[in-house]
């Protein structure tokens, strides 16, 4: 009777190890540790990354375009474009991640939606190929630095700042008083240094002479046509004329298959942290701080 109880316990183990086991597997196949999908099967595919929204962190953006660097099954990345743009920063991180992504031998398309401009467009420019829509809205070349000044609102309700600082410069954007002449012209450079670089990645990205690029590199928004005729877009489609285009460059035959980040289940974790994730943009909104951004006001 003990040698059969044994058995059963046995069994039992053995059968419970080879369950834990398939899932793990089933676990693995389906979803990377950092929730990235895994590319299962042979041959060549396309990758898909979203870039959506404003352009605040660069985070997620690098790790998509670092992971699909490293994977040898995928030639080619499709950059999915719906943004007016947003911090200078995170733009130019992505950009640069793009093209570390080229120098090691994969091609990308930019696939712009309804949306492309500043930043967004920017990061575009990083692209062997960028598609657009007829009606997409592209362009916004330039650079904007903004922040309120609540001087003659504190005046009424007789609230005063008392400053001390090292330098004149050093509250410089401050939104409880007028900004200063000098003030004015410190600004001025930085933008016009910023505004520099953006002319810079069009020149160097697009191959546009730069006289040509300074003189629509006004802000104007364009449309996805016009932007093809000034050579700031190659081809008119939309994100499945993207994939044929890409899998024509890796030299895929037949409609591409494509991959992209499988969306994660929300747990109720997920919306606790986003809403103190809130609360933190909230407080940080709130603190009124200066950014210099490549950034379509109007679509905000």
């Amino acid at each position: 009777m003990a040698k059969r109880s044994d058995l059963v316990i046995g069994i039992i183990i053995v059968g419970s190890f080879l369950v834990f086991s398939l899932l793990m597997i089933f676990a693995f196949v389906g979803m990377s540790n950092d929730g990235s999908t895994l590319l299962t099967g042979m041959g060549k595919k396309v990758a898909i990354i979203d870039l959506h929204g404003v352009i605040n962190n660069s985070a997620d953006i690098i790790r998509q375009l670092k992971n699909y660097t490293k994977d040898s099954s995928v030639p080619v990345i499709v950059m999915h474009i719906d943004s007016p743009g947003g911090g200078v920063v995170p733009s130019q991180e992505i950009y640069e991640e793009i093209k570390k992504a080229k120098e090691k031998g994969k091609k990308i398309v930019a696939s712009i939606g309804n949306v492309g401009a500043s930043g967004g467009y920017y990061v575009a420019c990083a692209a062997d190929t960028i598609v657009a829509n007829p009606g997409t809205l592209t362009g916004s070349i330039g650079v904007i630095f903004e922040f309120p000044v609540a001087e003659e609102l504190f005046k009424k309700i007789g609230l005063k700042f008392e400053v001390v600082k090292s330098g004149e410069f050093k509250d410089v954007g401050s939104y409880n008083r007028r900004m200063t002449e000098g003030e004015r012209k410190l600004l001025q450079s930085v933008i016009d240094d910023t505004y520099d670089q953006f002319v810079g990645v069009l020149v160097e990205g697009r191959g546009l002479p730069k006289e040509d690029v300074l003189k629509i590199a006004d802000g104007s928004i364009f449309t996805g046509r016009q932007a093809k005729k000034l050579g700031l877009v190659d081809e008119l489609g939309d994100l499945e004329d993207a994939i044929k285009i890409a899998g024509e460059m890796a030299g895929i035959k037949g409609p591409p298959r494509t991959i992209k980040e499988r969306a994660r289940k929300i747990t109720l974790f997920d919306l606790l942290s986003q809403k103190i994730e809130d609360l933190t943009n909230l407080n940080e909104s709130q603190k009124l701080m200066p950014k210099l951004q490549y950034i379509f006001k109007g679509h905000n």
